[in-house]
């Protein structure tokens, strides 16, 4: 009997883990975060192709903050469908910045907006 409860405590655990980064909010936090500290393999893991070339050659062109506190803060949210939009500010940014996801595999990825594309905010 003991063991059956460690083994769904542990389930439990490893299933709360997965599904830890999954709303739109969480994953921009982690691309944000990953975005400017440079972690490319991070950053991959939670863009899309052509979001990971975007944002890494945005991330080339920037220096690493001195400041290792982000302050990441939602500002709006909206989603629809499979594709959602994060409005977000930092202590790194004076201005607010805006995530464009979309669904990839029923995983939210970050990905590149087209030049004229319509944020709902």
């Amino acid at each position: 009997m003991k063991k059956l409860v460690i083994f769904t405590l542990a389930l439990t655990f490893i299933a709360c883990a997965e599904t830890q980064d999954t709303t739109p909010a969480s994953v921009a936090e982690i691309v944000a975060e990953s975005f400017y500290q440079g972690d490319e393999e991070t950053l991959k893991k939670h863009t899309t192709p052509e979001g990971f070339v975007n944002f890494s050659n945005l991330m080339k062109m920037f220096a690493k903050p001195k400041s290792s506190e982000m302050n990441f803060k939602l500002i709006e949210e909206s989603t629809d469908g499979d594709v959602a939009w994060v409005k977000y500010s930092t202590a790194y940014d004076k201005t607010p910045g805006v995530f464009k996801l979309v669904k990839v595999d029923g995983v939210w990825k970050a990905t590149a907006r087209k030049p004229k594309e319509r944020v709902p905010f």
